[in-house]
């Protein structure tokens, strides 16, 4: 079966039809997944418009921006049309999402279940590869301090340096902590090691007078929460 392809530019489009002109006249949000992209790649090849490009991309990964966000640059160059530059930008702007998704719920809101602590983390670690381990600290009022990447591992642990976790706490004048780390391969059953860590780690903060709230493992889409099982 043959598919026709656009041998014309966006240029040449009518101008409501342009990607960027229907962003400033008609505003972001009435643009599709597929335009924004087109936005991003600024063109297409000889054979194949912007946005057609973008169709294309998009259905690779089943028109999934979660899954676009894990491709990586060697498969976005993949495509015919799509060079070093045009992958770096695509990349750039996933992770700008990620980042701003993350950012709208650290203003020092309060912490109030395990859920908003899902929430504030789970773009930064639903979709890792490997392990990180993170830690939230937080004021007298539950209140985010500051969040911050403990240690990096790999595909089936990581390591923490319980004395950098505490000292980083007295400096920032923190009066409780909440543990979090994420489990790529999707299990979320905590292991006996994980039992281990959240426990050194209880004890040592309660030596200091800081309160370990939670342990969290986090997984692309859900998570198990230590206090919320009662074994903490």
């Amino acid at each position: 079966m043959k598919y026709e392809t656009n041998s014309f530019s966006i240029k040449q489009w009518n101008e409501d039809d342009r990607p960027r002109e229907k962003l400033l006249q008609k505003g972001k949000s009435i643009l599709s997944d597929a335009e924004l992209l087109a936005i991003l790649i600024g063109s297409g090849s000889r054979s194949e418009s912007a946005v057609e490009l973008s169709k294309r991309i998009l259905a690779s990964v089943d028109n999934n921006l979660n899954e676009l966000g894990k491709c990586s640059f060697n498969d976005f160059i993949a495509f015919k049309g799509i060079g070093e530059a045009k992958a770096i930008s695509i990349i750039a702007a996933m992770e700008l999402s990620k980042r701003h998704t993350s950012s709208e719920g650290v203003k020092k809101d309060k912490i109030t279940s395990s859920n908003t602590v899902f929430k504030i983390l789970h773009p930064l670690l639903g979709e890792l590869p490997h392990e990180e381990f993170w830690i939230i600290y937080l004021n007298n009022s539950n209140k985010v301090l500051q969040k911050s990447q403990i240690s990096k591992g790999g595909i089936t642990g990581t390591l923490v340096d319980i004395r950098l976790v505490l000292k980083n706490a007295l400096q920032i004048g923190a009066v409780s902590i909440i543990l979090a780390h994420n489990h790529p391969s999707g299990t979320l059953q905590p292991s006996h090691a994980d039992k281990q860590l959240t426990q050194k780690l209880k004890k040592a903060a309660e030596s200091i007078d800081i309160k370990v709230l939670d342990h969290l493992i986090i997984t692309e889409k859900t998570y198990f929460s230590f206090a919320d099982e009662n074994i903490l």
